[in-house]
């Protein structure tokens, strides 16, 4: 009897170290890993373009009348104010007729006058009135068409700006019509860049346009949207043209190459925040591990990234909801459906976590 009770008791503490020995071997085989609560992103977001600054207008000044070029007064390169005299045509010929249609047309004038004058008192017949109104008018054309051609002879600038080329130079003889200089017109640059669809359908959300310049670095550039093109060119991206003014100690020149930021804000897609070090990679595609807290066990989803921020955050645009919680230490060990355990938050007040 008494051996009975011996092998029972023998049985019964094999048992109990067997179970023992079991969950020691469960708890070994669950993962401790850090985990982060998923949060909603409602901030601002940016893109960022390379691009070209480019002369906003570059324009090709001519004469309206033709003759002996006087002088091309600037030289290349030139700043030149605007209503400064660029070149000249030899103006001769062209205050010689003048003179002319002025002694004409002040002798036109006095003789209509007096035929009007009769008209009024009834001593002329209507005929002869409207042979002198028309005479008047036609020699007043004449006469203001010289005076305008004398007024050509002179090419001044449009606007201010650089001499960028010249294509006559003095004692030439040019036509009218025909380019005597180009100028750069210097009160504002254009800066283009091309953009994909997905940013072209969503141009309504754009806030704000800044660029910054490889020769000037540190410094941001406000930048002024002037249009985007309707129709996407042979790699199917849209032109987008942004105007640049001028700042005052920064020697800006067309040709310089610029990175261009555009701010937007969010759509009505509900954005996501979630550590860098929570993504993982699998088969070409980004996914995070997701923590169940009723099963305590993890399951892969594949997540949309929109932007890193520069907090080290990834911004999620699809996969994941605020509020859920995610794997963010020892994702690259984990497996699915596995099972873990949270590690638990460090207290403020344990210093050196060694508590």
């Amino acid at each position: 009897m008494m051996k009975g009770v011996v092998f029972s008791l023998f049985g019964l503490i094999l048992l109990m170290c067997a179970c023992g020995n079991s969950q020691t071997k469960q708890d070994r085989g669950k993962a401790t890993v850090q985990a982060d609560t998923v949060k909603s992103y409602q901030g601002e977001l940016s893109i960022i373009y390379p691009g070209k600054i480019k002369a906003a207008s570059e324009v090709k000044l001519s004469f309206r009348v033709a003759g002996p070029i006087r002088a091309v007064l600037p030289e290349v390169g030139a700043f030149v104010k605007k209503g400064e005299l660029i070149a000249e045509i030899d103006p001769r010929d062209y205050e010689i007729q003048l003179s002319a249609t002025e002694a004409e047309y002040n002798q036109v004038k006095e003789e209509a006058g007096r035929v009007i004058e009769l008209y009024k008192r009834g001593s002329v017949p209507a005929n002869d009135y409207d042979k002198a109104v028309s005479g008047l008018k036609q020699i007043t054309a004449k006469y203001n068409a010289h005076k305008n051609a004398l007024a050509d002879t002179r090419l001044t600038a449009p606007f201010d700006g650089y001499i960028q080329k010249k294509y006559y130079d003095s004692h030439e003889t040019v036509s009218a019509g025909y380019p005597v200089v180009s100028m750069i017109n210097s009160n504002y640059f254009d800066v283009d860049i091309d953009i994909p669809s997905s940013d072209f359908v969503r141009q309504g959300l754009f806030k704000s346009f800044s660029c910054t310049i490889d020769v000037f670095p540190g410094q941001v550039f406000p930048l002024e949207l002037i249009e985007i093109t309707r129709k996407a060119n042979l790699n199917q991206l849209y032109r987008m043209r942004l105007r640049l003014k001028p700042v005052p100690g920064v020697d800006i020149a067309a040709g310089m190459s610029v990175n261009v930021t555009i701010e937007y804000n969010p759509n009505e897609e509900v954005l996501t925040v979630i550590p860098l070090s929570a993504m993982f990679e699998e088969n070409g595609a980004s996914a995070v591990w997701v923590y169940n807290p009723k099963t305590q066990s993890v399951t892969k989803r594949v997540i949309q990234l929109s932007r890193l921020l520069k907090t080290g955050e990834l911004i999620v645009s699809e996969g994941l909801a605020a509020g859920e919680i995610v794997v963010s230490a020892g994702v690259h060990s984990l497996k699915e459906g596995m099972s873990v355990e949270l590690l638990k938050p460090v207290s403020k007040t344990n210093i050196g976590k060694l508590l």
